[in-house]
């Protein structure tokens, strides 16, 4: 079909007067509202002879291309009919017409096309079982009876009338009306010669009230650039991956004994261009992969990059759950981008939302003229403090929609892992809400039974499908078994954010060291729990906006403090039990608060300070990748053991980690006072070399002489029979390991 792009209002509705000698079905359609196209349009036996008939808006004239005859206008209309002999067209056929304005059109007839989706996709779809549904819903570019074209698929149950519009058919809700299939309320249409990057919506018409909404596709894989808000037929991606070493390697991992250490990026403010506009996904590749790999973390973890249309919300409010948004380039620049990172050994995880979606008209808010994808009850659908809408976890249409999500981000993205945002927010009916503002659960309880089992689900048919892939959850609360298998009761995550540990060590590190002493078990109660669930130490974005302070502010004391301080909790950090997660700009000591409209402060990297910082953060991710000891045990309880973790008057901290034979030692100092021969008991007895200092020159501390080596002595100490004498820098980590 050749497709005039040109602006132009749609024809109104023939009117009554001149409909009212026409059949019913006939004024229904007209008039915009019958749920079977197919009954009015196309091909059609009428005893010996056949009927075509054709919706042309606009039209002065038009034929059949096969059998060169023209079609009639049926008088007051803009239906065209064509009666004749039986058999004389094709059972497929091309339309040719000419319009008002003289702009010729041609094409196959969509309404001489049998349905393409199969009942047994209907079927799982009803039921919430098809876990791919992205691959039959939505828009795909294929042909049929070697016609090609795109077939568009939407489920609104509630519609009267859903139309494919876009810049074909002059956004005319008339003119592509779609076929309902069955009673699951899915819709679907056929259409030839529209293919690749063309823009799309839904106009649905809502049965009860008659209203009219344009929708995007809930399972767009493309959309156009903010402010924009049509989605855009794609083909199946043409990038050829190069990363099966990495996705077999991902298969076969024991990612439980394995160092992990994440990057977490926002790839718009990360870096820019020298106009201060976003890079391509393909020069974020580039450029990122150098800086992580210089940095030594393992992996990268991405604020959702699903579509959105509000910058301001991070992409947190998401809009497009199969789409890479259109800000940094196109699905394929994205492959590009995953694919870069696998080859280069570093994985990507994504931030993804399935708690709930913005109100925003285009998107999945009232989509069909009801809270179809949310729930129905304020009081369990919308999310007062966000200003978003709670998914409906009870409908099986949209636990399938969200499960299909994520499995097109593991399989077709090659993404490694989710990072499952708010889980806190979906476990709980009273989330957040007043007394009077919240439903409990058919126990009389506050938990959400229909988003547990989802999440539950969810992790099932993620780590069975995709195994090695991570689901990792943020959830702030006491909730029991967020990352122990479904089997035993849990909620069958791979990992969860350590909220707590995090809260806490920030909270003691903002305190002068005078007062540390009083707080001393701020540091040291998050072991009581710290191998109850798989853990992530996170210093994540969260903690670097709205009024907290960046990671450098945080720190009390002059400049020089306030950077060794920094350098110590690092330190801790990547001893400490637990995966660790590290938000951009934090690893360079960023004075400024995460700003999402402009790049981080890069020319802080001329400062020793700030790039001593950095290469800090770089020895210990090589540190905590090279040694066993500090990652193969960090979610089992006989990884770790104090040495001394009740000398709050000095407030320091010491304990070993250890894998097999190995034994790694570390003390810290919390206060400005050197401790000149501090005795400190060791698990074996030898020579102990010093791994790593924070307080060294080269990151710019105080390089306050420490020996490299000193032999244990057989005298017991903080319950160990061997003991070594050794001098503790100011604000500093030290890290120790038996020869």
């Amino acid at each position: 079909m050749s497709i005039d792009t040109g602006s132009m209002a749609p024809t109104p509705p023939t009117s009554q007067t001149q409909t009212t000698a026409l059949p019913e079905p006939l004024i229904r359609f007209l008039e915009a509202r019958h749920h079977d196209p197919f009954e009015i349009l196309g091909k059609h036996r009428q005893g010996e002879q056949e009927l075509v008939r054709a919706f042309l808006p606009r039209c002065s004239h038009a034929r059949i291309v096969e059998i060169d005859e023209p079609l009639m206008r049926i008088p007051g209309t803009d239906l065209f009919e064509w009666r004749g002999r039986r058999g004389a067209v094709p059972e497929r056929y091309q339309l040719e017409w000419t319009d008002g304005d003289g702009i010729e059109w041609s094409g196959y007839d969509p309404y001489c096309f049998p349905p393409q989706l199969g009942d047994l996709d209907l079927h799982w779809l009803g039921e919430g079982r098809h876990h791919h549904a992205y691959r039959v819903l939505g828009a795909h570019v294929y042909a049929v009876d070697g016609v090609e074209g795109t077939r568009f698929a939407v489920w609104a149950p509630n519609a009267e009338r859903v139309s494919v519009v876009g810049d074909w058919n002059r956004w005319d809700g008339r003119c592509h009306p779609m076929r309902a299939r069955g009673g699951g309320g899915v819709w679907e249409l056929f259409i030839p010669g529209v293919t690749d990057h063309t823009l799309y919506k839904y106009e649905i018409r809502n049965r009860a009230a008659g209203s009219i909404h344009l929708k995007s596709d809930p399972y767009g894989q493309a959309f156009e650039l903010r402010p924009g808000t049509a989605s855009i037929i794609r083909r199946p991606g043409s990038h050829q991956w190069q990363d099966e070493p990495w996705m077999e390697a991902r298969r076969n991992s024991n990612w439980l004994r394995t160092p992990m250490s994440i990057y977490e990026v926002h790839l718009g403010s990360w870096q820019r261009d020298e106009h201060g506009q976003f890079l391509n996904y393909r020069k974020l590749a580039e450029r990122l992969v150098n800086y992580v790999t210089e940095l030594g973390f393992t992996h990268i973890e991405l604020l959702p990059v699903t579509e959105h249309p509000f910058d301001g919300s991070w992409g947190y409010q998401t809009t497009g759950y199969f789409a890479p948004t259109s800000r940094f380039g196109s699905p394929d620049d994205f492959r590009f981008f995953v694919d870069y990172c696998h080859q280069h050994n570093i994985g990507v995880l994504l931030d993804w939302a399935p708690g709930h979606f913005p109100k925003d008209d285009f998107a999945l808010a009232r989509f069909d003229g009801t809270p179809l994808y949310e729930h129905e009850d304020p009081r369990r659908g919308e999310h007062r403090d966000w200003g978003t809408l709670i998914f409906n976890y009870g409908r099986n249409e949209v636990r399938n929609f969200l499960l299909s999500s994520a499995l097109f981000w593991l399989e077709e993205m090659h993404i490694d892992g989710l990072r499952v945002d708010a889980v806190a927010s979906m476990l709980y009916l009273d989330y957040s809400r007043e007394a009077h503002d919240w439903i409990p659960n058919v126990y009389g309880g506050r938990e959400n039974l229909d988003a547990i089992a989802f999440l539950r689900h969810l992790n099932q048919v993620t780590h069975s499908q995709q195994p090695g892939s991570l689901v990792i959850a943020e959830e702030s609360t006491a909730w029991p078994q967020v990352t122990r298998p479904v089997d035993v009761g849990g909620l069958g995550f791979s990992m969860k954010w350590n909220m707590g540990w995090m809260h806490d060590t920030l909270q003691y590190m903002s305190l002068e060291p005078i007062h540390r002493k009083y707080h001393h078990n701020q540091l040291t109660f998050g072991l009581l729990y710290a191998f109850n669930e798989n853990f992530v130490l996170p210093f994540s974005h969260d903690e670097v906006v709205h009024g907290k302070g960046s990671m450098i502010d945080k720190m009390p004391g002059d400049s020089w403090q306030r950077f060794a301080n920094l350098r110590l909790l690092y330190t801790y950090m990547f001893t400490y039990p637990g995966k660790k997660l590290l938000f951009m700009g934090n690893e360079f000591g960023q004075y400024s608060e995460w700003n999402v409209d402009v790049a981080l402060d890069w020319h802080l990297l001329q400062d020793p300070r700030h790039s001593g910082l950095k290469q800090l953060v770089s020895d210990l991710n090589r540190i905590y990748r090279r040694e066993p000891a500090l990652h193969a045990l960090e979610f089992e309880a006989g990884g770790f053991r104090w040495i001394d973790c009740n000398d709050a008057d000095h407030s320091l901290l010491s304990y070993y980690r250890q894998d097999g034979n190995r034994r790694i030692v570390v003390v810290l100092n919390y206060t400005p006072v050197p401790r000149y021969g501090y005795r400190l008991g060791v698990p074996e007895p030898g020579d102990y070399q010093l791994l790593f200092n924070s307080d060294a020159d080269y990151y710019q501390g105080s390089n306050m002489a420490v020996r490299g080596r000193c032999s244990s002595e057989p005298v017991p100490w903080m319950d160990q029979a061997q003991s070594i004498v050794i001098d503790l820098p100011p604000l500093a980590g030290l890290v120790l390991a038996r020869r």
